[in-house]
C-alpha cells in the first residue's frame, strides 16, 4: 500500500543527509509506482526499486534517464486506470532527470500522493 509523503520534507531530508535519503526515496518511489500501475501487458514484472537504484549507479545515471521516462508512462497508466485525468509528463521527467532529478522525483511523488488513500488520524 502506498503512503502519502510530505514532498518538502523529502527534499529537506535529502539535502541534510547528503543524498542518502534521496536514494531511499528513489527506491520507495519506484516500488510504490509499480504497486499502483496496472500489470504489464507483456506479463513481465516491473523493475524493483533496489534493482533500479543499482542499475542507475552502475550505468552512471544512464539508466536513470530511461527510468524517469518509464515512471512518467507508468504514472499515466495508473491515473488512467483510476479514471483520473492524465498528463503525459514522461518527457518532462526525462529532462528533469538530466538537469535536477529531485524536482522530477517531487513531481512524481505529487502524482502518487493524488492516488494514495487519505491519511488516517489515529
Amino acid at each position: 500500500m502506498i503512503q502519502q509523503r510530505n514532498i518538502a520534507l523529502c527534499i529537506i531530508l535529502s539535502i541534510v543527509t547528503c543524498g542518502i535519503y534521496g536514494l531511499i526515496w528513489f527506491v520507495k518511489l519506484t516500488d510504490e509506482t509499480n504497486m499502483v500501475t496496472p500489470p504489464n501487458p507483456a506479463g513481465k514484472p516491473y523493475t524493483s526499486g533496489g534493482i533500479s537504484l543499482l542499475l542507475m549507479i552502475v550505468t552512471c545515471d544512464i539508466y536513470g534517464l530511461y527510468w524517469a521516462y518509464k515512471q512518467g508512462e507508468k504514472l499515466d497508466n495508473a491515473k488512467a486506470a483510476r479514471g483520473l485525468p492524465t498528463s503525459n509528463q514522461a518527457v518532462i521527467y526525462l529532462i528533469l532527470q538530466l538537469v535536477f532529478p529531485v524536482v522530477g522525483w517531487a513531481m512524481m511523488q505529487n502524482q502518487l500522493n493524488e492516488m494514495a488513500p487519505p491519511a488516517q488520524n489515529m
